[in-house]
């Protein structure tokens, strides 16, 4: 059994979705909340599996209110706006319902979701991020990503096959990927923590001999992670 919240402040779309999680079996509805603070509340009082979160909602914008969770339960956004897909994806939402859907395409949605077990607790489970490159989505493992580098207003994704450049933030590359699996060493470079071969006073070499520039900034950190 798959336990949900409803976060929306419209009150017919959370109609809507009370009405889909009662005709979807495996769903059980613990509460409908109108905005993100309400949500917060609930989710400090019991385990919830999965969220039903609305981005535009006063108060707190709802990727705003995915960004502030340590360990959040699985996420479907259900927006009319389809400008935020591609930052929903890389804060690992588990699907993005665009306003008004169907009931098929809700179910659709649902069935990607598993209930949380005791080791997923802290652990997203997610293996990739999802990118925007040239008008089209693109799923990324994280096994086959080398290196992040920033350049200029975007950034540059090395992975085994080949480069991809995006029009993401850093920052928002960081949030997307585990931090147990990747590590920034300097304001435009992030590394998978399995590349590194050799860190120096300020250079990290990764496979391949490539030679990284280290920040002091950020060697603490990875001396840190790299020495376990």
């Amino acid at each position: 059994m798959i336990t949900c919240i409803i976060v929306d402040d419209e009150p017919i779309a959370r109609e809507i979705l009370e009405k889909f999680v009662m005709e979807t079996p495996g769903l059980t509805l613990l509460a409908t909340c109108r905005n993100a603070m309400e949500a917060i509340g609930k989710l400090e009082q019991q385990e919830v599996d999965l969220i039903f979160l609305d981005i535009e909602m006063p108060l707190v914008n709802g990727l705003h209110f995915l960004k502030t969770l340590n360990d959040p339960p699985h996420i479907i956004l259900t927006t009319a706006y389809p400008q935020y897909a591609v930052e929903a994806f890389a804060l690992n939402a588990v699907d993005y319902l665009l306003k008004p859907f169907s009931i098929e395409r809700f179910q659709a949605a649902v069935q990607k979701v598993k209930p949380r077990s005791v080791s997923e607790k802290n652990e997203t489970g997610a293996v990739h991020v999802m990118i925007r490159e040239k008008g089209a989505l693109v799923k990324l493992l994280h096994d086959e990503i080398i290196y992040l580098q920033a350049s200029g207003d975007y950034v540059k994704i090395i992975t085994r096959q080949k480069t991809h450049l995006v029009s993401m933030t850093m920052k928002l590359l960081e949030e997307a990927l585990p931090s147990t699996r990747f590590i920034r060493i300097h304001k435009s470079y992030i590394v998978a923590l399995k590349e590194i071969r050799a860190v120096k006073t300020a250079e990290v070499v990764i496979a391949g001999k490539q030679v990284l520039p280290l920040s002091p900034n950020y060697k603490g950190r990875l001396m840190e992670l790299y020495a376990r």
